[in-house]
C-alpha cells in the first residue's frame, strides 16, 4: 500500500512542479485565443476553465486508463512506475504542447500542427493516420461501453431475450449519439453534459480507491515485487508500454488536445487544462492497477483476458457493492463513450482541415459526419455480429496510438528548438517511445510477430529498436543543423 501512496504523491507533485516548468518552457501569454478570435459557435467557443479541464479530461479517458491499466497489471506492481513518471515526464508534456501547439495555430487538428514543423510530407502521413485512428478509437469507445451495458443488465436479473441485454442495440444506441455529439456545435451537448460525466467518473475512481481497502485488499508492494510478474512471461518491454498507453501516454490525446484548444479564453489555463488532465488520468490508471493487484493478481487477470467488462465488473462488485455498483460502471460507460464522440468529432475537424472544408455550415458538417459515422458503424456492427475482432482493433489502436504520440514529442521538439527554448524535455521521452513503438512492431503479434521468427524475439526486437530511437534522433539534431544554416 504504501508504494501506491508514494506514487500518488509524486503524481500530485509533479502537476505542481514538472508541470510549471514545462509551462515556462513553453511561455504561455496574453495574445488573444482562436476561441476569441475566431469564434464560430459551433468548433471555436469560449468556455470557462473548470467546464475545460473536465470535458478534456473526459476525452482522453476512454476505456484506456481502465481497461489499460487492468491489463497492465498483469505485470505486478512495477506498472505503478511507468504510470508514474510516465504520465509526468512523457504523457502529460505531451498534452500540453499538443494542446497549446494547436491553440498557437489556430486551432488547427494534430496532423496540419505536426505538418508545420516536420514538413508537407509529414503532414499528408499524419492527415491518414489520424483519420484511421480516430476512427478506431471511435469504434473501440462504441463496442465497449455496448458490452458494458449488456453486462450491467444482464447481471442484474434482466431477462436474456430483452433489448437491456442486447449488445447491438445498445451500439445502435450509441452511434446515433456519436452522430448528434459529432454534428451539433461543441457547447450545446459535450459542453452542457460533460461535467456531470465527469463527476461520475471522479466519483467512481475514488470509490474503487477507498473501497479497495475498506474492505480489507492489500495492494503489494513495489518494493517487494520489482519484477516481471506476468503469468505468460510477457516481456516488459515493451508489451507494458504500449498496454498501458492513456494511463501514461497517449498518442489519441494530441487529435483530442485541438477541441478544447479551440474553447481556451487564455493561454494561461493550458496547464490545468492540458498537463492537469493527463495527471488525472493517471491517478485513475493508477487506482486502476492497484486494485487489478489487489483484488484479482495477475493469474486471475490473464484468466479473465485482462481488462474487460467482467473484470470491471467483478472489481466494482467487491470494492463497493450495491449502489456503488451502479455508480461504478456508469463511471466507466460514460469514460468511454465521452471520448468516442469526440474521437468522431476529431476526425471531422481532421478531414475538414484537410479539404479546408468550412465547419459553420450545416450542410458541409453534414457530408463528413455521415460517412466517418458510417465507417465506424460497419465496423462495430462487423465486431458484434462476429465478422471483426474487437481485440484486433485494438491492438492495433494501441501500437498507432503509441507511434501517434511519439511524432507528436518530435514535432513540439522542433517547435522547441525554433523557438530557442528547452527542447530536451520533449526529446528524451520522444526518442524513448521511438524504442518502444518499434520494439512493439518487431515482436508483437499483429505485427512483425506474425511471423514466428519475431514473435517475441527480444533478440532481434531489442536492439532494433535502440538503433532506430538513436536514429531518429540523429536526424532531429541533423535537421536543426539544417535548420541553422538555412
Amino acid at each position: 500500500m504504501l508504494s501506491f501512496i508514494i506514487c500518488l504523491a509524486i503524481l500530485i507533485c509533479g502537476y505542481f512542479t514538472y508541470g510549471k516548468f514545462v509551462e515556462n518552457t513553453f511561455g504561455p501569454d496574453d495574445r488573444e485565443t482562436p476561441a476569441v478570435t475566431i469564434n464560430d459557435g459551433v468548433d471555436y467557443v469560449v468556455m470557462p476553465q473548470w467546464k475545460l479541464f473536465l470535458v478534456q479530461l473526459l476525452n482522453i479517458a476512454g476505456l484506456g486508463p481502465i481497461f489499460g491499466a487492468l491489463t497492465g497489471a498483469e505485470w505486478g506492481p512495477i506498472v505503478f512506475l511507468w504510470i508514474t513518471f510516465g504520465t509526468i515526464f512523457a504523457g502529460a508534456v505531451h498534452d500540453y504542447f499538443s494542446g497549446m501547439l494547436s491553440e498557437r495555430n489556430n486551432g488547427e487538428s494534430i496532423s496540419e500542427v505536426t505538418g508545420k514543423y516536420l514538413g508537407g510530407l509529414m503532414k499528408n502521413i499524419m492527415r491518414v493516420f489520424a483519420v484511421i485512428l480516430l476512427i478506431m478509437v471511435g469504434t473501440v469507445f462504441a463496442v465497449g461501453p455496448a458490452g458494458l451495458l449488456k453486462t450491467l443488465f444482464a447481471n442484474n436479473g434482466v431477462a436474456e431475450g430483452s433489448l437491456l441485454v442486447n449488445a447491438a442495440f445498445w451500439l445502435a444506441i450509441i452511434l446515433i449519439y456519436y452522430f448528434i455529439a459529432t454534428f451539433v456545435p461543441i457547447d450545446k451537448i459535450i459542453g452542457r453534459f460533460y461535467p456531470v460525466f465527469g463527476i461520475c467518473l471522479i466519483i467512481m475512481a475514488v470509490g474503487v480507491g477507498v473501497g479497495m481497502f475498506t474492505h480489507g485488499y492489500t495492494v503489494p508492494e513495489l518494493w517487494q515485487h520489482f519484477a516481471n510478474e506476468h503469468p505468460n512471461g510477457t516481456p516488459v518491454w515493451s508489451f507494458m508500454f504500449i498496454t498501458v498507453a492513456c494511463g501514461a501516454i497517449s498518442g489519441f490525446h494530441s487529435t483530442q488536445s485541438p477541441l478544447m484548444a479551440r474553447c481556451l479564453k487564455s493561454e494561461k489555463q493550458g496547464h490545468f487544462v492540458f498537463y492537469g488532465a493527463m495527471v488525472a488520468e493517471g491517478i485513475i490508471a493508477l487506482i486502476w492497477a492497484a486494485a487489478g493487484c489487489a483484488v484479482l493478481g495477475g493469474a486471475a487477470l490473464v484468466e479473465m483476458k485482462g481488462g474487460n467488462a467482467t473484470t470491471v465488473y467483478d472489481i466494482c462488485t467487491k470494492t463497493m457493492g450495491g449502489v456503488g455498483i451502479i455508480l461504478a460502471m456508469l463511471g466507466v460507460i460514460a469514460c468511454p463513450i465521452t471520448s468516442g464522440d469526440t474521437a468522431f468529432r476529431s476526425a471531422r475537424y481532421t478531414v475538414a482541415d484537410w479539404f479546408k472544408i468550412d465547419q459553420d455550415k450545416m450542410g458541409n458538417r453534414l457530408a463528413l459526419c455521415i460517412p466517418i459515422l458510417g465507417i465506424g458503424a460497419i465496423l462495430g456492427f462487423g465486431n458484434t455480429f462476429g465478422f471483426i475482432d474487437y481485440n484486433i482493433i485494438w491492438r492495433y489502436f494501441s501500437w498507432t496510438n503509441q507511434t501517434l504520440a511519439m511524432i507528436v514529442l518530435w514535432s513540439a521538439s522542433m517547435y522547441l528548438y525554433i523557438e530557442k527554448r528547452n527542447y530536451w524535455i520533449t526529446v528524451v521521452p520522444a526518442t524513448f517511445m521511438s524504442a518502444v513503438s518499434v520494439t512493439y512492431f518487431m515482436m508483437a503479434p499483429e505485427c512483425l510477430g506474425l511471423i514466428e521468427t519475431f514473435k517475441n524475439n527480444t533478440t532481434i526486437a531489442y536492439p532494433a529498436g535502440i538503433i532506430v530511437a538513436i536514429l531518429f534522433l540523429a536526424l532531429f539534431i541533423r535537421a536543426t543543423k539544417k535548420h541553422e544554416t538555412a
